[in-house]
């Protein structure tokens, strides 16, 4: 059985590799709405990248759904400046423990 610690020190590593090496900087500004454009499309897969991470780790799909849709909408918030990126990245830290 693999602990919890480790569980969540391996979806905290899928969050920075789906947040950095993952996210070019095209997919980054394309998913603000402000841009136009594939804003909607550049959200849901930047989203689909953490959705994955978190499914590949927990092997359970219900986590990576919760993913997809909870990073799909604090990025939206973050996107939108209703919220700073230091709440956008406690919220995901947040997330991760929850899974």
């Amino acid at each position: 059985m693999t602990s919890p610690l480790a569980v969540f020190a391996a979806l905290m590593i899928g969050h920075a590799l789906a947040d950095c090496p993952l996210q070019p900087p095209s997919l980054s500004q394309g998913k603000r709405r402000s841009e136009g454009g594939m804003w909607l499309w550049s959200l849901s897969g930047h989203a689909s990248i953490h959705a994955g991470a978190v499914w590949l780790v927990t092997g359970n799909v219900c986590m990576g759904l919760a993913e997809y849709f909870a990073h799909g909408l604090i990025d939206f918030a973050k996107c939108e400046k209703r919220i700073s990126i230091r709440t956008d990245q406690a919220l995901h830290v947040a997330c991760k423990i929850a899974w």
